[in-house]
Formats: C-alpha cells, structure tokens, sequence
C-alpha cells in the first residue's frame, strides 16, 4: 500500500473520529483500514494522531485484524514503508480472538513475527480454564501461548485452573 493512500486512509479515520456524535449518542463508522503483513487492519479511538512513522490512538483505542482484536486506554502504530509493522498498547489491555481472551496492562504486537506479548499481571482465559502469570507471548498464527511468571502477588509463579472436557463415558 502507498505512503499516500495510507496517509489519505489515516486523515480520513482521524477526521470520522473527530467528529461530534450526532443526537447524543456516538455512532461507531467503520474505520478505514491499513497493510500489515497478516492482511488489512482496521482501527478506532475517540481520538489520534498520524504521522509518516506513526500512529497513535487515545480514548477506547482499538486495532483489528481479521478476528483478533486489541483494545486499550492507548496504542501506539509504527508505519514502515506505507505499512503498520508494530503496535505497542498500555492501560487495560485485552487481545481477544474466537477462543482466548488475553488481559494485562502493556502489550506489543508485532505483525512480522506474528507475536503479541502481554506483560503485567497477565489472565488468560479460553472457556472455562484460566492461566496468569507476568508474561505472555502469544503467536497469532500458530494460535499457541507461553506464559512466564513474574513479580507479584502468585510470587514469581504462573498459577492455572483447566477444567477437563467431558466425555460421553
């Protein structure tokens, strides 16, 4: 994608989202969407800011690829070559797909190695089984995970809870 389309792709988003809600309620439009390696990505905030290198989204921000979706208080986009390469979220983090929910305080997706990794007092969650630890890093592909302990309240430990599947036997 061109330097140009993806700047008239940004001014455009930006623009939408700076816009006053009509009749009190705020209407969410689609946002427009930018390259990444794994395909379009798609974001939204109440408010943001585009430059050539960057990207960065304030209030309810959100980025959306495919079925993954980030959501945080703040993200921040680094734009290489006309496409988003990396985003970096902070503040009530949660990195949902159709089988897990990731919560923490900071995450970083990078789009080139197909990684995000979640820090800080980190749940995960996918049905009824729930692992915490201090770090996560997750593969959006492989849709595998590795949980690291780290400082806090479970003292350096990752703790889980797996509720077996049950059988017809």
């Amino acid at each position: 994608m061109s330097m140009t389309r993806t700047l008239g792709m940004a001014v455009i988003a930006l623009t939408v989202l700076a816009m006053p809600a009509t009749g009190g309620a705020q209407t969410a439009a689609p946002a427009p969407a930018v390259s990444a390696g794994g395909g379009a990505v798609s974001f939204g905030a109440d408010g943001g800011e585009y430059t050539s290198t960057g990207i960065a989204l304030r209030g309810r921000a959100e980025v959306v690829q495919g079925q993954n979706r980030l959501r945080a208080d703040t993200i921040d986009g680094t734009i290489s070559s006309g496409d988003l390469t990396r985003v970096e979220a902070s503040g009530n983090v949660y990195f949902v797909t159709p089988a897990q929910t990731i919560r923490g305080d900071r995450a970083v997706y990078t789009f080139a190695t197909d990684e995000v990794v979640v820090t800080g007092d980190v749940i995960l969650t996918q049905g009824q089984n729930v692992l915490t630890g201090g770090r996560l890093v997750y593969n959006t592909r492989t849709e595998s995970a590795r949980m690291e302990g780290g400082a806090g309240s479970n003292g350096g430990r990752i703790r889980g809870v797996f509720h077996p599947e049950r059988s017809g036997n």
